[in-house]
């Protein structure tokens, strides 16, 4: 998503102008940081002022402001040394609490963000994606920008009024040292630049393999059984183990870079305090310099060059922060090309009667998709879709549901197009059962009452007993409230999927879809589930896409799908007696194709 061609300046740019709710939030920690600073170094001028007194007692530059003793004057310095000291820490506070909290609330920010907008996002997003890189970049790239916000800002901010205030303090007692102490600044600023533009590739690589290192640990931990059962786990340590070896790699070439540029620093650093020193030395042993002002000359230096050895972590920190906010922002960027633009909602109550009128679809990647399908299905009815995997059947369902818009044709529920009215009303119109259930780690209750989380513990039960579930349910130890376990690792597959049906039913729809949602179940679990079918069916209309031609016979309309057409179309006894491809795929799933053989 990111590209390690844009700058991390132009990087800082767009969280800024993210951040913008948060601008009196920043210039107040801002501005702390600055005061701070300057409360910092003035304990070096006071040191200067005090030799200035020891030295030239009453023609002091303190006993030009009217304090003629040199007791007076040491008192007075220790006042403003106090007040100094004081103040830094209060600011000091005052910067810390605001950055953190500002963190804090922009890294929630970020996440939720990120997070609310994927909800929006296509379905062909993340079919393109891994989940390993998008839990990376919400999780462990926020947390990298945090990380910066909480220190390295006020790090960047104090360095410039570092250099800004000493600078003026030199050129106003001597632009001659001025000149030699500030020497060095360009050589550190050219290296620091240097170390941006080299570290900035190779910290949005170490951010790539985060991702990809947080995908292959998912992905490992989501198919320990399968793992298990090939006795696989030497190979799937190794290939962790190369993934792990990828990111420490990418991570030791950004070491190697921020580690040489602090030599160069402390090089430039003794140059500039050297040249202070000596000739500074010089000027004041010839009088050319005062000797207070020339220990503020020694101490400034120290205070201007030896915290840039820092620069290095500040300017490493920035990068990876940078790094990490290209991502983030990149994927709140993402464009989302299915919109809920239509505030209009279907008109209630909703029939359920559906259309498909000259429906086109084509997948980008792989050109698979439907062309040209028209179908009806009345209101109360219920439509079998049959074919082979890959002929389009699951695509339909996908928009009717709108995960993709149709390229041509119209689609209508109630005879309104389902692209005129809320993407909300159409979802909620419709109850999915698909054929990969998916159950939140919590209890059987949170589970079958998702789509209605008000629901009473009578609704949920009435649900279970229709997909019937509440057999299973009731003999559990702890019944409704017990826990699932994460994707319902705790429950078989057939109590799985009359969970999946119990949480359709509840959400009482019009209009309930059923993708394959037997093919992956027991005999007994299938039987059940057809009793439960012909319960609900009435009043309601029912897509059912099925592999099990026993599951479909009493379907009031049949559509055979193969390569995105519909070639075959009426009720099972009609498609028997045409003989076509419905009648072949008959005989073979109940055995009269061998009988005849």
């Amino acid at each position: 998503m990111s590209s390690s061609n844009t700058s991390s300046f132009q990087a800082l740019g767009r969280l800024l102008r993210y951040a913008r709710g948060y601008r009196r939030h920043i210039i107040a920690a801002s501005t702390c940081s600055i005061i701070n600073k300057l409360f910092d170094i003035a304990p070096e001028i006071l040191i200067g002022i005090a030799i200035d007194v020891v030295v030239n007692k009453e023609s002091s530059f303190v006993a030009s402001l009217g304090f003629t003793s040199a007791q007076s004057q040491i008192l007075v310095l220790g006042l403003l040394t106090f007040l100094i000291w004081a103040g830094e820490s209060i600011f000091e506070y005052l910067y810390q609490i605001l950055w953190r909290n500002l963190s804090q609330a922009l890294q929630a920010d970020l996440r939720q963000d990120a997070y609310e907008h994927a909800q929006r996002l296509d379905m062909h997003f993340f079919e393109s994606r891994s989940s390993g890189q998008l839990v990376a970049t919400m999780n462990d790239d926020v947390n990298q920008l945090e990380r910066f916000l909480d220190g390295g800002a006020n790090a960047m901010i104090q360095v410039v009024v570092t250099i800004l205030t000493v600078g003026l303090v030199f050129f106003v007692i001597s632009p001659l040292i001025a000149l030699l102490a500030f020497t060095p600044i360009p050589v550190i600023v050219w290296g620091a630049f240097y170390f941006q533009k080299k570290a900035g590739p190779l910290y949005a690589d170490v951010r790539e393999k985060v991702g990809n290192l947080s995908t292959r640990l998912a992905n490992n931990l989501g198919g320990i059984a399968t793992i298990k059962s090939f006795t696989s786990e030497a190979r799937e340590a190794e290939r962790l183990r190369q993934a792990s070896e990828e990111y420490v790699q990418a991570n030791r070439k950004a070491i190697r870079i921020s580690s040489a540029f602090i030599p160069l620093i402390r090089m430039a650093i003794l140059f500039g305090f050297l040249a202070t020193f000596m000739i500074g030395g010089m000027m004041a042993l010839d009088g050319e310099l005062n000797v207070g002002a020339y220990g503020v000359l020694v101490f400034l230096t120290q205070r201007l060059l030896w915290p840039m050895t820092g620069l290095a972590a500040v300017v490493d920190q920035f990068e990876r922060a940078m790094a990490s906010t290209r991502r983030i922002l990149d994927l709140i960027a993402e464009p989302v090309h299915v919109r809920d633009n239509v505030t209009t909602p279907l008109p209630q109550p909703v029939l359920g009667a559906v259309s498909f009128d000259n429906v086109q679809f084509r997948y980008g990647n792989s050109g698979a998709g439907v062309k040209g399908i028209s179908l009806e299905v009345p209101a109360g009815h219920t439509l079998a879709l049959v074919g082979a995997t890959g002929s389009g059947k699951s695509t339909l369902i996908k928009l009717l549901l709108r995960f993709y818009d149709v390229q041509h044709g119209t689609i209508r529920i109630d005879d309104h197009p389902i692209q005129e009215v809320s993407l909300n009303s159409v979802r909620q119109a419709i109850g999915l059962v698909s054929q990969d259930v998916y159950l939140f780690d919590g209890t059987i209750r949170d589970n079958i009452a998702y789509g209605r989380p008000e629901a009473t513990d009578d609704d949920i039960i009435e649900a279970a007993r229709t997909a019937e579930a509440w057999g299973f349910i009731e003999a559990l130890p702890e019944g409704l409230d017990t826990a699932v376990g994460e994707r319902g690792v705790r429950l078989s597959g057939g109590q799985r999927q009359r969970l999946s049906l119990a949480r359709a039913l509840l959400k009482d729809p019009p209009i309930l879809v059923l993708d394959e949602a037997t093919s992956a179940v027991d005999n007994e679990t299938e039987a059940a589930i057809q009793r439960s079918l012909r319960r609900i069916g009435h009043n309601r209309t029912v897509i059912m896409i099925a592999h099990r031609l026993s599951t479909i016979v009493h379907a009031d309309q049949i559509a055979v799908v193969q390569d995105g057409e519909v070639t075959e179309q009426g009720t099972h006894d009609q498609l028997i007696a045409r003989d076509g491809h419905y009648a072949a795929q008959w005989r073979v799933q109940t055995g009269a194709a061998a009988d005849t053989v």
